[in-house]
């Protein structure tokens, strides 16, 4: 549930190549003040697929995109079966070495703070403090009538007293927590209503088609303005929501290092783009450094 993106982006042949040395990703990380931008990517390694990486879901998966949400009951019929069986498998994910090597490289100063397109709190789980959602997080839910705000944890509660027997497998999880499933899977799931009004109920993410809350992009544009470098990990930046923060950090004058197996649309933009894996990267990183890593 992002921004909808630019779907038939792909790379161009002049794109720089990637590069196998993170040196400059420790260069930066020593240094100090160095904020993160962590996309879909640095999950991966937590059973959480991303988009466009290899196996990506959008081969096989478009996201539902806020306008049908909030038009369409049968679309919510659909979006709440999947995400209710999807977050069974979502809440159960934990933190691999990117996201606790983040976590590490913050409680030693270096990192200020994280901004993160993700929606599912593994950068929090880890220890991360000063984590912007820039998308949300699924962990709760949002009434569109009243606004009154639900523990993802107890709607899944009432989700399954409605709907007893309700288990289909699935072929497959994605980034924003859906699970595929077909229409007769589907079958006649029932959602259930806001508790204190009865309205529809929406997960607290920016679903593809909405936009992300004014405050809270200023609220990452303070913290790129206040960091030294930007240190991108895990995101292709093919959507404006996080690849406007690269730029600013670039007109800045500001050093910005990608962390990401494929090219990003942000690359001409960068120092350098290493193409490994990310816990590969950070765990080698925070061994140069003398940054202890929980395991």
């Amino acid at each position: 549930m992002r921004m909808r993106p630019t779907l038939n982006w792909v790379p161009d042949g002049d794109l720089p190549p990637g590069t196998s040395d993170w040196g400059p990703v420790a260069d930066v990380l020593g240094r100090g003040n160095a904020l993160v931008l962590s996309g879909a990517g640095i999950s991966t390694e937590s059973g959480i697929p991303d988009y466009r990486g290899e196996g990506g879901s959008l081969s096989r998966h478009t996201p539902m995109t806020y306008q049908e949400f909030v038009s369409d009951p049968q679309a919510r019929r659909r979006y709440w079966a999947r995400s209710h069986l999807g977050w069974r498998v979502f809440g159960r994910a934990r933190p691999n070495a990117g996201h606790r090597a983040v976590a590490a490289f913050q409680r030693q100063g270096l990192v200020p703070g994280v901004i993160t397109q993700n929606v599912d709190g593994l950068h929090q789980a880890a220890g991360s403090e000063n984590v912007v959602e820039l998308h949300g997080s699924l962990d709760r839910v949002v009434c569109l009538s009243c606004g009154a705000v639900e523990a993802r944890g107890d709607l899944a509660v009432r989700l399954t007293e409605a709907n007893e027997g309700f288990a289909p497998v699935a072929a497959g999880i994605n980034p924003d927590g859906d699970a595929d499933l077909t229409d007769d899977q589907v079958g006649d799931f029932r959602p259930v209503p806001c508790t204190v009004c009865g309205g529809v109920l929406k997960p607290d993410v920016v679903f593809f088609g909405e936009a992300v809350p004014p405050q809270r992009v200023e609220q990452c544009r303070e913290a790129v303005r206040a960091a030294d470098s930007l240190l991108v990990l895990g995101s292709s930046l093919t959507v404006m929501s996080g690849l406007r923060f690269v730029r600013q950090a670039a007109e800045a004058g500001k050093p910005v290092l990608i962390v990401n197996r494929d090219p990003t649309r942000g690359d001409r933009l960068a120092l350098a783009r290493v193409s490994l894996p990310l816990g590969e990267v950070l765990t080698g990183v925070a061994d140069r450094l003398g940054v202890p890593v929980p395991h």
